[in-house]
């Protein structure tokens, strides 16, 4: 018997984090000139929500990190109202990140259902 297969949602979704943390930094980088906002503070929101993501990746295994990686969703859209790209960009991850929630769920339930037709074979099938 093999050991348990690693959930391909939480590992989706990890993914998906990852990559907007790198957008999300950025975002806080072009927030500098673009925006009313000053060096610091735009430089802390992109490290701050790259943190938050970070984390929300880290806490998948949890109760709770999927709502957390929900938040950095909304998070994100909301941000368009300080760099107007991010109208576009948070709604393009928020949409990657609930392909990533469902059809990864769909994996791991399919990936539960063929374990036990094969534990179901191996047993009339020796």
């Amino acid at each position: 018997m093999s050991a348990p297969a690693r959930s391909a949602r939480r590992s989706m979704c990890a993914a998906m984090l990852s990559l907007q943390a790198v957008v999300l930094f950025l975002t806080g980088v072009v927030s500098i000139g673009t925006t009313d906002l000053g060096a610091g503070a735009a430089l802390g929101l992109g490290l701050g929500l790259t943190v938050l993501c970070v984390l929300a990746a880290g806490l998948l295994g949890r109760p709770g990190g999927y709502a957390l990686g929900w938040a950095v969703q909304v998070v994100s859209v909301v941000l368009g109202f300080v760099v107007t790209a991010m109208f576009f960009l948070g709604a393009l991850f928020a949409a990657l990140w609930a392909a990533a929630y469902f059809l990864g769920a769909k994996v791991d339930r399919e990936r539960a259902e063929r374990e036990v037709l094969e534990e179901q074979w191996r047993a009339e099938h020796g």
